[in-house]
């Protein structure tokens, strides 16, 4: 099976680059390993859900050019969030607050550093003692929670940046789930030509200037003159052995080790519908209610929950990113769907029991621990931008690399970094003869 162009990963940037590619006359096959393309998106109602939820991407975040145009030209409308923020600590409720009315004092800080560190040796540094212990706390779980990164880890630069910019920021979600834009995408691409290999997960590589092998777990063979590798940055991150593990050969060991340097978020979804949005009103059984609840962020051991406001559907997202999810990443389903009821719980002053009676529909999305993306999205480390830049380095005019994990810019970790760095490695490639 020639082709010009093999793209491995069918995620937002090989789709697009694919489109891009086929529209020129290029001839491009796209290989996925899953049933389905999307990748780190996917939206479904399967599991007994009344509507499609969100597994993976959710939110348009901030001004995402490019993911809008997106959506307009393929006729999808997004719609801004709702609701009240809320903020429950040692069983306390109120409207939340958020580490950012210390912004200016944080921002002052991290402008006047000479040379990054991480951000946990930034606030011990600059921020010591019990006075500024609550800010500390915020500011970490903050990034924990909201970038799914580690405060050890966590370059203090790219966050300066990235909380520079950083206001009343609007969330939006495409309308009926971003699925719907990753389905148009491979309308668009297969009208221009492009072929789709579902279930084909490659495990080995094999290339030389000019020439690529691809060999799937089935033992199926696709060559083409070049590849781009739109793989998330925990397949590239995956040791020998480990389930998802890419071969290549010859190896790559530069590319790996800049892999490795950069940071891939673990997330966790508890995706639950209800019978009724029973948090919205107090009961018998409910006894701190949360009426009109947009987001809520807590002390529970799952801390952040979210509605679907403003659609009324009684589906509750629980959220955790970050060292706790890493820490979470081999336990069971059932042990995870346990304690986000527990935690909800505690919320909401009722029992698990109560929860368990009302629950319809339920999903575990535990994505440290999917074998075909070993994390959620990238956040910056020290020196990332040399490893992002050593990364996305082509070898020999044969092999290319796109994703989030490779995007330098402001929308790190998105679907916007996902379909820049694709529409970008389509230029790369359509540059060569």
């Amino acid at each position: 099976m020639q082709t010009d162009i093999l793209i491995i990963g069918t995620g937002a940037a090989g789709l697009l680059a694919a489109r891009n590619l086929a529209r020129a006359g290029r001839s491009v096959r796209l290989l996925e390993g899953r049933d389905r393309p999307g990748g780190r998106v996917y939206s479904s109602d399967t599991g007994g859900f009344s509507r499609p939820v969100e597994s993976g991407a959710e939110f348009l975040h901030g001004d995402v050019p490019l993911t809008r145009q997106l959506l307009q030209e393929a006729g999808i409308a997004y719609l801004d969030t709702a609701g009240i923020n809320y903020e429950v600590a040692q069983g306390q409720t109120q409207p939340a607050e958020s580490f950012f009315d210390d912004l200016p004092l944080l921002l002052e800080k991290l402008h006047a550093l000479s040379h990054d560190m991480a951000l946990a040796e930034f606030l011990e540094q600059y921020f010591p003692g019990e006075e500024y212990y609550l800010m500390r706390e915020q500011v970490t779980r903050f990034a924990e929670g909201y970038d799914a990164a580690d405060a050890h880890r966590a370059s203090a630069f790219a966050l300066r940046e990235e909380w520079s910019g950083n206001g009343a920021e609007d969330s939006p979600r495409p309308e009926g789930g971003y699925s719907r834009l990753i389905a148009w995408l491979v309308q668009q691409a297969q009208a221009a030509g492009a072929h789709l290999e579902l279930s084909c997960p490659v495990t080995a590589l094999h290339w030389q200037p000019g020439q690529v092998r691809a060999t799937s777990a089935e033992g199926r063979h696709f060559t083409a003159a070049r590849a781009l590798l739109t793989v998330p940055l925990g397949i590239w991150q995956a040791e020998a052995g480990q389930p998802g593990y890419l071969r290549l050969e010859p190896e790559l060991p530069a590319h790996r080790a800049a892999a490795r340097a950069l940071g891939f978020g673990p997330v966790i979804k508890v995706l639950l519908e209800f019978t009724t949005p029973l948090w919205e009103h107090a009961s018998a059984q409910v006894s701190r209610p949360l009426p009109d609840l947009g987001f809520l962020f807590s002390d529970a051991s799952l801390p952040t929950w979210w509605s679907q406001l403003p659609d009324p559907s009684p589906v509750l997202t629980g959220w955790l990113a970050g060292p706790a999810a890493h820490q979470r990443r081999l336990t069971s389903d059932e042990d995870l769907l346990a304690e986000a009821l527990a935690s909800l719980a505690y919320l909401l002053g009722t029992t698990p029991a109560f929860l368990q009676e009302h629950l319809r529909a339920h999903r575990i999305v535990n994505w440290a621990a999917d074998p075909l993306a070993l994390g959620a999205y990238a956040y910056a480390t020290l020196g990332a931008p040399e490893a992002r830049a050593t990364l996305a380095t082509p070898l020999a005019d044969t092999l290319f690399i796109a994703g989030e994990g490779v995007y330098d810019g402001p929308y790190i970790g998105t679907v916007e970094a996902a379909l820049v760095s694709g529409a970008e490695a389509a230029e790369q490639l359509l540059q060569r003869p």
